[in-house]
């Protein structure tokens, strides 16, 4: 991952989309089967996840829809190891999830899965550049080599020329690009996008997708949870949720 990508204004969103490469998907990097969770909330227990199973490839692009109450944010939480399933099987690279300690899936959070928010979660006070060596420190690496990643990161999205700027001295565009440097930093197994254009006008999310879109190209592994059609359809597979079930899982 050594290339640097020019600013995603400067990639036209529509000559991308009619290219669409698809890459060779990989090895196998997370396997769930008969997956389910449910909640108790008062007297009620909640079914959030009804038996799913679902199998994600190093190289693929896959989107997750589903309408409110499909389990779409549950499998979300999965997925990114922030929560651990009631029943079921789920192992990442491997590895089995459902018995890991908490300190264990925090280094899968860490150093495995890449997060980019609909609100962004940059430190307010902090420069590009610190935001985006976060994840780097926890991970305990040293000050030169976490500054060196960190500026290839921000140079990778096109903000080699803002990685001295605070959030509020960059626009919303600039602002999910460092948070989609900061999950790139730590070389992640998958980049796991939580409606990443949610808070964007419609060009310059579309500028975004067309981001992943060169991500996705250069080899990362993308998964993008959203409600939109338009924004499901940059990926090359999409795995529709309804009442805790996967109703469809086609490649597009």
């Amino acid at each position: 991952m050594n290339t640097i990508l020019e600013p995603p204004d400067l990639m036209p969103p529509d000559d991308l989309a009619s290219i669409r490469p698809t890459r060779p998907r990989g090895p196998l990097v997370i396997e769930i089967d008969g997956v389910t969770k449910m909640y108790q909330m008062g007297s009620e227990t909640i079914h959030a996840l009804r038996g799913v199973a679902l199998k994600i490839f190093r190289n693929e692009y896959l989107a997750i829809m589903g309408p409110s109450g499909s389990g779409k944010s549950t499998l979300m939480n999965m997925l990114g190891c922030l929560d651990t399933p009631t029943a079921g099987k789920y192992e990442f690279t491997g590895k089995n999830v459902a018995a890991m300690e908490d300190d264990e899936l925090a280094v899968i959070r860490n150093k495995e899965i890449g997060f980019v928010f609909q609100t962004f979660n940059l430190l307010p006070r902090s420069d590009a550049l610190h935001n985006v060596e976060l994840p780097l420190i926890y991970a305990g690496i040293g000050a030169d080599e976490r500054r060196e990643k960190a500026e290839l990161a921000l140079k990778k999205v096109g903000l080699g020329h803002r990685m001295h700027h605070r959030p509020n001295e960059l626009s919303g565009g600039q602002r999910q690009r460092v948070a989609i440097a900061r999950a790139l930093v730590n070389d992640p197994s998958i980049i796991l996008a939580d409606e990443p254009t949610g808070n964007l006008d419609s060009r310059t999310g579309e500028e975004i997708m067309a981001l992943f879109e060169a991500l996705y190209e250069q080899g990362n592994t993308i998964i993008v949870v959203t409600h939109e059609q338009d924004i499901a359809e940059h990926a090359r597979r999409i795995v529709r949720l309804r009442d805790g079930l996967i109703e469809s899982d086609t490649n597009i």
